[in-house]
């Protein structure tokens, strides 16, 4: 489903040297896991067995008994697709090995021997097993069957996933094995572990899982031993965990009495792309592996997974104002090298009293604050048109004599009248002419001005429009640094909020957020705003998720699709979503020739769409294939 897959993590009732009890609970969980439609579910280290069997690994009885249970476990999931990856103790060439064994409807697919053997404090392992690092094309002999035994296994299902598996201690060395598996195109990860209990480790094992996620691009599923370990020396808490690059989608109660599964599904497909997009991993270095391929996996028929309908917005609400303060640092002090580079001394701005112009007049005032510049040289430019209402225009005023700033009014309706006659437009018709002869007249103006002055205009379009191409070549589309180019509408709301804490301007911010978003270039009646940006082009938080979706790992449209009738279940339903994403691929392919020739501006997010670093594209790229899969789903 769209690269989706579930995975599990278990944590048995452990009963320490009883293969028999032990692989009962193992099959109840595993039962568990095909029922919930998980693809593959990982238990902890010498789950069979117990971890802490100690010197009893050396008995005949322990390994014969296991072996037993082993074959009994074979047996029982002989009808279960979901995959198993189990911890046991192997004897190969008179050597005791701490191996993970992957199984799937009976069979053992694959046997992977653990690379670390922690031998310190309260751990022994050299004591009774090796280590499996050097092991590669080779089988071992186990039940009667030969099977692939080593390091460099991967498994595959023939389409989006490919895993491969370490064992505890693999993860803690200072080059996992899953390193080399990653390098190698896997895209999942699973971890047998036996990691006891002690104050502030849970903290630092999750941050080790999260962080492995986050440097292999990868998904991480973690399963570690029980409170039925023995506790003679240590406790074990069962901690289990199921990350997707860098975040945290589930994790066990620890300390918890009963068997515990853990579900989470990830985006496997997504992953492989990020890949090719987001990092330097085409550089890692490749070594030999053997991918084994494995049998049909339970159908994921829904998705149990949350989406986030504004994934440019920081989820976390305690982290805001650290957030907004990043995001205008980067504003303000792009602006101050700009400025100090050039030997300006001042910025001119166009304001509206929209959301736009409001972000990029509080963020150059942040800038001249941080420099002790005088506010005064912060020119402000409101430049009432046709469809100027006292609203926006009063919002502006008051915005600008709260921050102190220079405040100036340039009426554009006579300059646009004679443009009109110059190039000889009837004035009554209200098409994109009579609307760009405005917005290229107050880019006039401002850049005149500029001059005038020997200051820097302030551009104040944001990613979402150079998304878009909502804005007017060489107009609004022109500045000498584009302050807000890096920012998607959806943030500058987030943003604005988060100024809104400062009583001076809180009313006045509440009342610009209230506010339609509106070019105001059309003659209004009764003084209100008579074309709404939003129902003309559609909903800008779904113009963003699009962009996310669609920029971050190059999604296809019917993914893109999929996901916003998710995110957005009780808000659009699907033709209405489809409509717009429609119009967001359109849109985004004709409109690149205004990226490719944008000013310079700070990048804020991983997204940026400028054409020196981020998105490079043809501005006469065609788009037919992208509507055919989206019409195809």
């Amino acid at each position: 489903m769209h690269g989706f897959y579930r995975i599990a993590s278990a944590v048995h009732r452990t009963t320490v040297a009883n293969p028999q009890a032990n692989a009962k609970e193992i099959i109840t969980l595993l039962e568990e896991a095909q029922s919930k439609k998980a693809a593959v579910v990982v238990f902890p280290e010498l789950a069979l067995t117990g971890y802490s069997a100690s010197d009893l690994f050396f008995q005949q009885t322990l390994y014969t008994d296991q072996n037993r249970a082993f074959e009994s476990l074979l047996e029982m999931s002989r009808t279960i697709d979901t995959i198993a990856i189990v911890g046991f103790a192997l004897l190969d060439a008179n050597r005791l090995y701490n191996c993970a064994a992957v199984i799937q409807k009976g069979k053992i697919l694959g046997i992977v021997p653990k690379s670390y053997l922690p031998n310190n404090r309260e751990f022994y392992e050299k004591r009774q097993f090796v280590s499996g690092r050097d092991i590669v094309r080779t089988t071992t002999q186990f039940l009667g069957e030969e099977i692939p035994f080593g390091v460099d296994l991967l498994f595959s299902d023939g389409a989006d996933m490919l895993f491969g598996v370490e064992l505890c201690e693999d993860l803690w060395a200072i080059t996992p094995p899953s390193d080399h598996m990653a390098a190698n195109g896997a895209n999942l990860i699973f971890n047998l572990s036996a990691s006891n209990e002690l104050i502030g480790k849970a903290e630092y094992r999750e941050s080790l899982v999260r962080g492995q996620s986050a440097s292999a691009i990868c998904a991480y599923a973690y399963a570690s031993s029980g409170v039925g370990e023995s506790t003679t020396d240590t406790v074990f808490g069962g901690d289990a965990l199921i990350c997707e690059y860098g975040s945290l989608l589930a994790r066990a109660e620890r300390f918890a009495l009963g068997n515990q599964l853990i579900t989470a599904d990830v985006d496997l497909q997504k992953l492989v792309w990020l890949r090719l997009a987001e990092s330097s991993f085409t550089d890692a270095r490749r070594k030999k592996v053997r991918t084994i391929p494995v049998g049909t996996l339970p159908p994921l028929e829904s998705l149990e997974r949350t989406i986030d309908a504004h994934p440019f917005v920081p989820g976390n609400p305690k982290e805001k104002s650290h957030r907004c303060e990043e995001i205008t640092d980067i504003q303000a002090h792009g602006l101050i090298k700009r400025m100090s580079h050039a030997h300006i001394q001042k910025a001119v701005i166009g304001i509206s009293g929209g959301l736009d112009s409001t972000l990029a007049l509080l963020s150059t005032h942040k800038a001249f604050e941080i420099m002790e510049w005088n506010t005064k040289d912060i020119i402000a430019v409101t430049m009432p048109g046709f469809g100027t209402t006292s609203r926006t225009k009063s919002n502006a005023v008051k915005l600008c004599e709260a921050l102190g700033v220079t405040l100036k009014e340039v009426d554009i309706t006579e300059l646009s009248l004679k443009e009109f006659d110059a190039i000889g437009h009837d004035r009554e018709e209200h098409t994109v002419t009579y609307e760009n002869v405005q917005a290229r007249a107050r880019t006039s103006i401002l850049m005149n001005m500029a001059n005038k002055e020997e200051g820097l205009v302030i551009g104040t379009g944001d990613l979402s429009e150079i998304a878009l191409g909502w804005s007017t070549y060489n107009g609004d589309h022109m500045s000498m640094y584009a302050l807000n180019s890096g920012i998607p509408k959806t943030l500058i709301r987030y943003v604005i909020e988060y100024f809104g804490e400062n009583e001076s301007i809180a009313p006045i911010l509440h009342d610009i957020l209230q506010t339609p978003i509106s070019p105001e270039l059309l003659p209004h009646s009764k003084d209100t705003i008579s074309q709404e940006t939003e129902e003309i082009v559609g909903p800008y938080e779904l113009h963003d998720f699009f962009l996310y979706h669609i920029i971050k790992y190059g999604a296809k449209p019917s993914k893109v699709l999929f996901l916003a009738e998710m995110a957005f279940d009780e808000k659009y339903n699907k033709e209405t979503i489809e409509k717009w994403l429609t119009l967001f691929i359109k849109r985004f392919f004709t409109q690149q020739f205004k990226r490719s020739c944008m000013p310079d501006g700070p990048k804020v997010g991983t997204i940026n769409l400028s054409p020196r670093a981020d998105w490079r594209m043809p501005s006469d790229a065609d788009m037919e294939a992208w509507l055919a899969e989206l019409k195809q789903q």
